[in-house]
């Protein structure tokens, strides 16, 4: 169809003219005007394509043009207005419409007073609109593509029949030459022979008694030898090998036939619906739904054509060729899987559309599709490049060294590896992107923050937010221990590494930000947590058992606030605090860094980092990936053990995704005993950590700051303001305890003790030479007066309010200590307030005594998220925890350890030794008998809420009992899964139990009405359950009324209210399997935690992980992407 026609005047005056005379049809029509609206008779002619109206039948100029390729023409009910006209009562009207292809352009209605006359018209217009030749020349076309790939399959395959008639032609020249010399030697041996006919008779007998034993025993020594081939290792692979090639064509046989249904039964047909008058889908929807996906089946046909081929000449098998021509074709996958999520999204966005839907349930009750709905046969290739890997895998295992394709094979496998890498790194990168447009989606204001992709999402959960110290007195003690809180200050909070949201939850399910401290930026927040006696904000918050902690923002253009928020329990604030803590650190770290080295002030890696080859180039030993995580230092996609370990122990930054990755996953490749020690090394042998060339960086000294003030320096460097916490944080006259920022341990200071005094003097030799040792000294505490702090003459306004100098004899005190040993400082948590540590001047610049401080901070960092966040290893490890106590215990002793690094090392201790209480001290055991031996009357007695209950406690129990490393290494799926992996085993006993319960406890009734009131308690149970974010419970309740043992009730089913009956569809709908359980999915990212999820979901995320991802790869390194992806499915 022409997008665009040239018009020539003379030419069309021309073709009105053969129109009003040889027209296929002419005659007088009403046309309604697009003015006003009205009928206006005209005289038409039709005349091939085109379609002239004039003014009358004598007129020599038509008064318009209309071109009718592609258009569509067909009858139309008579309008309102006519119907009421006079003119429609004296006389009857019919009614006909023409619809143009061409976007913009308004149909053209038409009437005539004879219905013969009208049919004719409109049989004219579609004749001549070529509609069907557009059709049929789009179905040649796709013939004809179809065809050229075809041809050039068959042109392949041509050449190397002609190549191989070549070869036969010169064996055959070869073997005439050998012929032509034996002929000529059997003509030379011919009279020898001769003169042997003429020998006895007898002697001729025994010949040929000889030869009949020669060829006996030759026979017997071939039977042997084929007797023992097909006995031999080199037999049974090579059998082994056909059974997978075969098994192979018939995987890519069912694979072709389920894309061929996918674009038949779903593709075009949805293609045309959208080309409908009123489509259910747009074309653009279409697209995104099914990306690729007709190409990806072409590809496959070519390729499946080719197997087959291989196979009619068994058994030669050659499958190399093929994949060298399958693999320059592949990259159209990765498309596929990149859109894969969003197309679902769509997929189900459309749903809601009650014509598509409907629609779509028409296609899927195809018998072709069996049953499965569209979302399975968009899966199918998600699977595939793994299946050929696997495949690949098993195909060199039983193919020999010599054999002609081995390298061949190898080449196409380590390709297709590298495209699943490929495809592993860019889906693991999109999806923080889409969790983050998600979460900013559901955010009613909107959050611009969310839209940057370098901020990687951490957690999500529910505080509670308690009041300030300035709104204690609007709400009463009584109000602050009642339910009423809980209900109004509960909020919905996430964490990112740059900033954290705290929110309103409606009932819509709809996000709003507080109006104050809605969106915090970390780098202005200081962590309390542990709120002292004397905190003002200490009174509201007791009486909660110390689960709360505070957060202090310090913006640098407004008045500082607190926010205090209330955790569920230890576990829940250990976690909370712990991640945000690390966030913090890091942002300081990077921060400092870019403030400390003067060269790099417009690069984002800093500079310290990014002299070290080793954290952003490949090595035999590790391997890097594109995308960066939160320190802007690239993630590791293979490394050695031993690389991991100076990762988790490098002293300069600690990616907390790393962080979690390391301790989610490393049972796989290393032990706790290795990493423990590790730790322990680290901690008496600080130096080990840091390469000599980040040393020096680390210790550099700025020889242009000696001499002159620093906040009057020339530097733009040293004017500009700080972007992260600056590296040392002195206590004035005037500062609060707010106003003290904690390090990275985040513990609680004192600033009743001294501050660090920077103000030393120097002699001017000193000032020039860099590796002279200047010593901070320690300043008794001041007097109590107080001086107004932000009128202080002595503080610049580009220096954030944290820092603060000293006068002395009315001059500007001149800081003795480099940026560099700052941060070094700062790294090591000190300059908060005086120790037994500074009770020697010339420890604040001593290098070691400065990396050991570091050493012990990071030691006692990576401790914190280990016990808060894994207690399981130390429950059911007492080596463990015996080594982590005596670690803690000689960190203790250390007569240099600070105060903060004193009370996190006693805070650990503390976690360590104090005793699970667990709910009723219920244990897996007890739960399981429970299950076994129930007593009828408690279901009697009990209400559907004390039911539920009960249930989601139980269940919880027994969800959080699993261990971590039951999840790894899928041993759930292995023989011996009852002892590798007994608590998810007992967990899906514990399900299996509690659905037979439910439908045993139905069944024990005798009529039909107690049947009845039964089910419809248990689903009001189910309910509850789901109303208690258990999902769990949920399952279990409708996987019994789903059995057959209930299911088969008619009578029963009969009696159920209508209301239940829905009921129990929305909760089916909810729980359902479809799409990978995608609405249970959708419905656990948008509750409020806690909730209790159904298991099997998270085990198949986990089992197709595994299938698809090797944990290590040939070179024996780890394959850190894949621990990635076990965390995020684990997290």
């Amino acid at each position: 169809m022409q997008k665009s026609v040239r018009y020539n005047e003379g030419h069309a005056l021309y073709l009105s003219v053969v129109a009003r005379k040889e027209g296929t049809k002419r005659g007088y029509l009403s046309k309604k005007t697009t003015e006003n609206s009205r009928w206006a008779e005209k005289y038409f002619a039709l005349y091939q394509n085109v379609l002239f109206y004039f003014e009358n039948d004598q007129s020599a100029r038509p008064s318009g043009i209309y071109l009718l390729e592609g258009c569509t023409c067909e009858r139309a009910p008579a309008s309102k207005v006519s119907a009421i006209s006079k003119d429609a009562i004296e006389k009857q009207q019919y009614y006909f419409m023409v619809n143009f292809g061409h976007d913009g352009q308004k149909p053209l209605e038409m009437r005539t007073e004879d219905e013969l006359d009208c049919n004719e018209w409109v049989g004219g217009i579609q004749q001549a609109s070529y509609s069907g030749i557009i059709i049929e020349r789009d179905i040649l076309m796709q013939k004809y593509i179809h065809l050229v790939q075809i041809m050039e399959t068959e042109k392949v395959a041509a050449n190397q029949l002609r190549t191989q008639l070549e070869d036969q032609d010169t064996e055959i020249e070869r073997l005439k030459a050998e012929i032509t010399v034996l002929n000529k030697a059997k003509e030379r041996m011919q009279p020898h022979q001769n003169n042997q006919d003429e020998e006895d008779p007898d002697i001729k007998k025994i010949k040929m008694v000889q030869s009949f034993m020669r060829g006996w025993l030759c026979r017997r020594k071939w039977k042997i030898i084929v007797q023992d081939y097909i006995c031999s290792p080199h037999a049974e692979s090579m059998r082994k090998r056909n059974h997978i090639v075969f098994n192979m064509v018939e995987a890519e046989t069912e694979y072709v036939h389920q894309l061929s249904i996918l674009v038949n039964c779903f593709l075009r047909p949805l293609r045309m619906a959208a080309s409908s008058k009123k489509p259910p889908i747009r074309h653009d929807d279409v697209s995104s739904i099914f990306l690729n996906s007709e190409t990806i089946m072409f590809l496959h046909e070519i390729f499946h054509q080719g197997l087959k081929a291989r196979i009619a000449n068994w058994p030669t098998l050659v499958l190399a060729d093929l994949f060298d021509i399958l693999l320059p074709m592949l990259n159209i996958y990765q498309e596929f899987v990149r859109n894969h999520q969003y197309s679902l999204q769509v997929l189900a966005n459309c749903k809601q559309n009650r014509d598509f839907d409907k629609l779509l349930k028409q296609y899927e009750s195809n018998a072709a599709c069996e049953g499965r709905m569209l979302e399975t046969f968009l899966t199918y290739p998600m699977l595939q490049i793994p299946r050929y890997i696997r495949t690949l895998h098993e195909l060199l295992a039983h193919t020999p060294h010599e054999h002609v394709e081995r390298k061949s094979l190898e080449f196409a496998k380590s390709k297709l590896e590298e495209l699943s890498k490929m495809i592993h790194d860019e889906v693991s990168d999109t999806e923080n992107i889409r969790k983050n447009l998600a979460i900013e989606r559901m955010i009613v204001e909107g959050c611009d923050i969310l839209l940057d992709t370098s901020q990687t999402f951490i957690r999500q959960g529910s505080l509670i937010h308690l009041p300030s110290s300035s709104e204690r007195g609007v709400l009463s003690k009584v109000r602050l221990g009642s339910l009423s809180l809980r209900k109004e200050g509960e909020r919905q909070c996430f964490l990112f590494t740059k900033h954290f949201l705290i929110c309103t939850r409606t009932s819509g399910g709809k996000l709003h930000l507080l109006k104050q401290g809605g969106m915090l930026s970390l780098i202005e927040c200081t962590l309390i947590e542990e709120l002292d006696a004397t905190d003002e904000d200490c009174e509201s918050s007791q009486g909660f058992n110390h689960l709360e902690f505070k957060i202090v923002v310090e913006p640098p253009d407004g008045q500082s606030f607190s926010i205090v928020l209330l955790a569920p329990s230890r576990q829940e604030k250990a976690a909370w605090t712990s991640d945000i803590s690390q966030c913090i650190d890091n942002i300081r770290c990077n921060g400092l860094m870019t403030s400390v080295f003067e060269e790099n002030s417009k690069v984002s890696v800093p500079h310290m980092i990014k002299s070290d080859a080793r954290l952003h180039k490949d090595d035999v030993d590790i391997c890097f990936s594109k995308t960066l995580n939160s320190c802007k230092v690239p993630q590791i996609r293979y490394a050695s053990v031993e690389r991991l370990l100076e990762r988790l122990t490098d002293l300069r930054f600690l990616s907390i995704d790393f962080l979690n990755t390391f301790l989610h996953t490393y049972r796989i490749f290393t032990t706790a005993t290795v990493v423990i020690d590790k730790l322990a090394d680290i901690y008496k042998k600080p130096f080990t950590s840091i390469p000599v060339r980040s040393l020096e960086l680390f210790f550099a000294t700025n020889q242009g700051v000696w001499g002159t003030d620093p906040l009057n320096n020339k530097s733009p460097r040293l004017c500009r303001k700080f972007s992260s916490p600056p590296p040392l944080s002195i206590p004035s006259r005037t500062a609060s305890p707010v106003h003290c920022r904690k390090l990275s341990l985040n513990s609680p200071i004192s600033v009743k003790t001294g501050a660090l005094d920077l103000s030393t003097t120097r002699s001017s030799s000193a000032a020039n030479s860099p590796t002279s040792s200047h010593s901070p000294s320690i300043a008794s505490p001041p007097p109590a007066t107080s001086e107004p702090g932000d009128t202080s003459p002595c503080r610049s306004p580009s220096t954030p309010r944290h820092l603060r100098y000293r006068q002395s004899g009315g001059e500007t005190s001149r800081c003795s200590m480099s940026p560099a040993s700052a941060f070094a400082i700062a790294t090591a948590a000190a300059g908060h307030s005086s120790s037994q540590g500074f009770n020697n001047s010339e420890k604040a610049c001593d290098k070691e005594f400065i990396i050991r401080r570091a050493a012990t901070n990071r030691v006692l960092n990576v401790l914190r998220h280990w016990v808060s966040k894994h207690s399981q290893d130390f429950e059911m490890n007492s080596e463990l925890k015996v080594g982590v106590i005596s670690l803690l215990e000689e960190v203790l002793r250390d007569p240099d350890l600070l105060p903060q690094e004193r009370k996190a090392t006693t805070n650990i201790l503390s976690a360590l030794s104090q005793e699970e209480q667990d709910d009723a001290q219920l244990g897996m055991e007890d739960i399981l008998q429970m299950a076994e031996s129930p007593k009828s009357e408690c279901f009697e007695s009990l209400s559907a809420i004390e039911l539920a209950e009960q249930i989601t406690l139980l269940d919880h129990i027994v969800f959080r009992s699993i261990p971590y490393e039951e999840f790894l290494g899928q041993g759930f799926m292995k023989l011996d899964k009852t002892e590798r992996t007994p608590y998810i085993m007992k967990t899906t006993q514990h399900f299996n139990d509690m659905s037979n319960l439910v439908a045993s406890q139905i069944m024990t009734h005798t009529d039909v009405a107690s049947r009845a009131s039964s089910i419809e308690k248990w689903l009001a149970v189910a309910d509850i359950c789901r109303c208690l974010n258990n999902y769990n419970g949920v399952l279990e309740i409708i996987a019994a009324l789903e059995g057959s043992a209930i299911y088969r009730l008619k009578k029963t089913w009969a009696k159920v209210c209508k209301q239940t009956k829905g009921l129990r569809d929305r909760l089916q709908k909810i729980v359902s399997s479809e799409g990978r359980f995608k609405n249970l999915r959708e419905t656990l990212k948008n509750c409020n935690p806690p909730c209790v999820p159904y298991l099997g979901m998270y085990l198949t995320d986990l089992a197709c992980i595994e299938e698809g991802t090797p944990n290590f790869t040939e070179e024996g390194l780890v394959n850190f992407s894949k621990m990635r992806m076990v965390r995020i499915t684990l997290s």
